[in-house]
């Protein structure tokens, strides 16, 4: 399983970062993850629309979903039209989003809705859906094909599920829209790079990857806070880091 970051940035793009958007590929499948504001741009540079497999968005911000619409205009635009895509995502989730275009792309996508606890089948990986505390329904996701896991947290507040989310994985990528604290108004729905590094060495995960990064934050700033608790392999997820897993 190979994790490519197509942005990692949190709330909207910047020059050097685009928002949420992950390519996570095994064995030829290409899977695309939370497609975020400007990250068809850096999509391209790996794979054509048309050769994208599925998509999985675990929110329906727009930091995480906005550039399916792009996609799924390459996808229709193109020379040789592809199958519909496969989109999964919390019910509801994606509605005025995929109803942008009125009746062009209607045909160009099937949505699926994920559940709590419903384990699904996006071949060939296997997805454990989690409900995480977010301003709006968020299911952070358990991936895992050939034996390998990648957790995912979406966007969440702090949460003993988290531990339960992240149990094992060979890598957490993990919502830090803060470095040690996190303001009142916002510990319901956001996290910090140091709770994130608590939640990697109670979980025994192998790489923690910090992501969503708030326009303007330091990296290495987030770095060190999550090395006051974890001990292991610490990323930030910045555009073109490839992992193999």
């Amino acid at each position: 399983m190979r994790l490519t970051v197509l942005g990692g940035g949190g709330a909207y793009p910047t020059p050097e970062r685009p928002c949420s958007g992950y390519l996570i590929e095994h064995d030829g499948f290409r899977l695309l993850v939370d497609p975020g504001h400007g990250t068809m741009s850096r999509l391209v540079e790996h794979v054509a629309p048309e050769d994208v497999d599925a998509a999985l968005v675990t929110h329906g911000h727009a930091d995480h979903c906005a550039d399916l619409n792009p996609l799924l205009r390459a996808r229709h635009l193109a020379d040789d039209p592809p199958a519909a895509l496969p989109i999964h995502a919390p019910s509801g989730a994606l509605g005025p989003l995929l109803g942008l275009d009125g009746p062009m792309l209607v045909d160009d996508w099937t949505l699926t809705d994920l559940s709590p606890g419903q384990e699904a089948v996006i071949s060939p990986f296997t997805v454990a859906p989690v409900e995480l505390p977010h301003f709006v329904p968020n299911l952070a996701i358990r991936l895992g094909v050939g034996g390998r896991l990648l957790a995912y947290t979406g966007d969440a507040g702090a949460s003993p599920q988290a531990v339960d989310l992240a149990r094992g994985a060979d890598v957490l990528l993990a919502e830090a829209s803060f470095v040690d604290e996190v303001p009142e108004e916002s510990a319901s729905g956001l996290s910090s790079a140091r709770d994130r590094g608590a939640v990697a060495a109670e979980a025994g995960v192998g790489r923690l990857v910090l992501c969503h990064v708030w326009p303007g934050t330091r990296l290495d700033r987030l770095e060190h806070a999550a090395r006051r608790e974890f001990s292991g392999e610490i990323a930030v997820a910045t555009p073109g880091l490839t992992i193999d897993i």
